[in-house]
């Protein structure tokens, strides 16, 4: 099979996404919309790759590059998502456009090409070197309200029993500002920059209906979490969350994300993605008392000779102490400056 691998071009964006929403792979990461997303959004170049057999497209690979001197340089599938990788009709593509990429990044000067995905197959290769640190969580939405609190185990089951007692309301319909807000809120706290502003709003203006703000409220009214989901194929994933300190006490989170199975159902959803937290942390600790069994994500990378995959771990390496003075930063400080480096960590 003759294989011709180019980039995409803006008039092959909806045959991208069919041929995406086609393959049993496909995920909303690897839509056609996130290359517009990354680029506006994120101000990072967005060489997505195109597979054609004969004018017919047989295979894609979302790619983004990223160039910073602290953070390293790598080419990625794809950055600000959980999954990325080659989707192809057999492994002939998948090889071709894996090779092209990497022919790519050693033209571009980039001496990491990072999959966020199975490389399947080219795992027998000696280049690739696994980086499996995270995995993720899903299930199957119950039928009715009541069954799927019963399908959570009984000490979260609880949490939002005592959630739905505390006055909460939810706006389906939420002020990105606010959004934002409590977003920015959530990450100082971790230690993290916050990423820019536009690429929620490119996120949204990209994507629509496909994309939604969840805001709940205090019965007084007032913000005190948030949360941006992405819909896809009938699959509900919860992806960014924000929160002010008053969320544990009100146990806000529990009620949002119980909340949200039940309005995805609604929507005609059956599944719930969780998505991706490194092993043993907070977060991933918190998916698993809700009943989810995780799932590792085979993340792989492959680097040129004499290269090595930079630590940007909040834990551990040079970012522990950045992060640790990140926190004690006042928040309208931390969104001036933290969007500028937050786009090189996506």
């Amino acid at each position: 099979m003759a294989i011709d691998v180019t980039l995409l071009k803006s008039e092959d964006f909806s045959r991208w996404d069919k041929f995406v929403r086609s393959n049993e792979e496909g995920t909303f990461c690897h839509l056609s919309g996130w290359k517009t997303v990354i680029e506006k959004g994120a101000g990072q170049a967005c060489p997505y790759l195109i597979a054609k057999n004969g004018g017919v497209i047989v295979g894609v690979l979302p790619l983004t590059i990223k160039r910073h001197f602290l953070f390293g340089k790598a080419l990625i599938s794809n950055m600000f998502c959980v999954y990325g990788g080659a989707l192809g009709n057999d492994e002939s593509v998948i090889d071709a456009l894996y090779e092209h990429a990497w022919k790519m990044a050693e033209e571009s000067g980039l001496p990491e090409l990072e999959i966020r995905g199975d490389v399947a197959n080219h795992t027998k290769s000696i280049d690739w070197v696994s980086t499996s640190d995270s995995a993720t969580f899903g299930i199957t939405l119950a039928e009715t309200a009541e069954e799927q609190l019963l399908a959570i185990p009984r000490k979260q089951r609880a949490v939002i029993r005592k959630s739905l007692k505390n006055g909460l309301t939810t706006d389906w319909n939420g002020s990105l500002d606010i959004f934002y807000d409590l977003y920015a809120q959530s990450v100082l706290s971790l230690g993290t920059p916050v990423f820019p502003k536009s690429l929620f709003e490119e996120l949204k203006s990209t994507f629509g209906d496909s994309v939604q703000i969840q805001i709940t409220k205090t019965k007084e009214g007032q913000p005190v979490a948030s949360l941006m989901s992405f819909y896809f194929e009938g699959t509900v994933m919860p992806y960014y969350a924000g929160g002010t300190p008053a969320v544990r006490r009100l146990a806000a989170h529990d009620f949002m994300y119980y909340n949200l199975m039940l309005n995805a159902k609604e929507r005609g959803c059956t599944q719930f993605d969780f998505g991706r937290s490194k092993v043993d942390s907070g977060p991933y600790k918190f998916k698993k008392n809700w009943g989810f069994t995780p799932t590792v994500l085979p993340y792989y990378t492959r680097l040129m000779l004499g290269s090595e995959k930079p630590n940007l771990s909040q834990q551990s390496g040079p970012y522990a102490t950045l992060s640790k003075v990140w926190k004690k930063l006042p928040l309208k400080v931390s969104k001036v400056i933290g969007p500028p480096l937050a786009r090189h960590l996506g």
